[in-house]
C-alpha cells in the first residue's frame, strides 16, 4: 500500500471517528456488564476502577462471592484513599454448601450496594461476581433494577458474572462478553496468586 493511499484511508477513518465523537453529547453515568465463561471480567472491571481513582473519582467495591481468602486487588486497593472495599461472601456456591447462609450474605451485601447506589459521592461502584446471585435466585433482580435506574445521574457501576439476568441486559448502556477458547486450568495447571486470585 502507498503512503498516499495509506493517508486517504486514515483520513476516511478519522471522518468517521470524529463523527461519532460529535453526536456523543450526553453526560452521564453508565451501567457496563462483563459476562460470559471466559477468563477476564473482574480484572477488566478493576482495571476500569483503577483507571477511574486516577482521575480522582471516588469509588467502591463489592464482592458478592470472594471471601474465602484476600485477592490480589484487595491488596492492591484495600489502603487506597476514596475506595470502599466491601467483601460479603463466604466464598464460591459450591464449596460453603449452605445455601441459606450464601442467601443471608448475599441480602446483606445488597443492603450495602443500595446505600452506595443512593449517594452522590459515588462516581464508580463495582459489583462484582453480582450475576450469580441472580441465577441461584439469592436476589430478585427487580429491585436491583430499580435502584440502579434511581442511582445518582453521574454514578456509573459495573456488574461482572457468567450470565445475567436479562432484566439488567435490558436497561444495561454496555454489555462486553468475555469468550473462553482455552484456559489453563482445564489443561492441569493449578490456580496462581497474581492470576486467578
Amino acid at each position: 500500500m502507498s503512503d498516499e493511499m495509506h493517508a486517504r484511508r486514515m483520513q476516511k477513518k478519522k471522518d468517521v471517528v470524529d463523527g461519532r465523537i460529535a453526536r456523543a453529547t450526553e453526560e452521564r453515568g453508565v451501567l457496563i456488564l462483563l459476562k460470559g465463561n471466559g477468563k477476564g471480567k473482574s480484572s477488566s472491571a478493576f482495571g476500569t476502577l483503577a483507571r477511574s481513582l486516577g482521575h480522582g473519582q471516588k469509588g467502591a467495591v463489592i464482592q458478592f462471592i470472594k471471601g474465602r481468602r484476600e485477592t490480589g486487588e484487595y491488596r492492591f486497593f484495600r489502603e487506597y484513599p476514596n475506595l470502599d472495599w466491601h467483601i460479603m461472601g463466604h466464598g464460591f456456591t459450591w464449596e460453603t454448601q449452605n445455601r441459606e447462609q450464601d442467601i443471608e450474605a448475599a441480602q446483606a451485601a445488597w443492603a450495602v450496594a443500595e446505600g452506595l447506589l443512593k449517594d452522590p459521592a459515588y462516581q464508580l461502584i463495582v459489583f462484582d461476581e453480582m450475576s450469580y446471585m441472580f441465577k441461584y435466585g439469592y436476589l430478585d433482580p427487580e429491585p436491583v433494577v430499580a435502584a440502579l435506574q434511581q442511582r445518582p445521574r453521574h454514578q456509573s457501576v459495573i456488574i461482572t458474572g457468567r450470565t445475567m439476568a436479562q432484566p439488567l441486559q435490558e436497561i444495561a448502556d454496555t454489555i462486553s462478553v468475555v469468550q473462553d477458547e482455552r484456559h489453563a486450568f482445564r489443561g492441569g495447571v493449578k490456580a496462581q496468586a497474581g492470576i486467578e486470585f
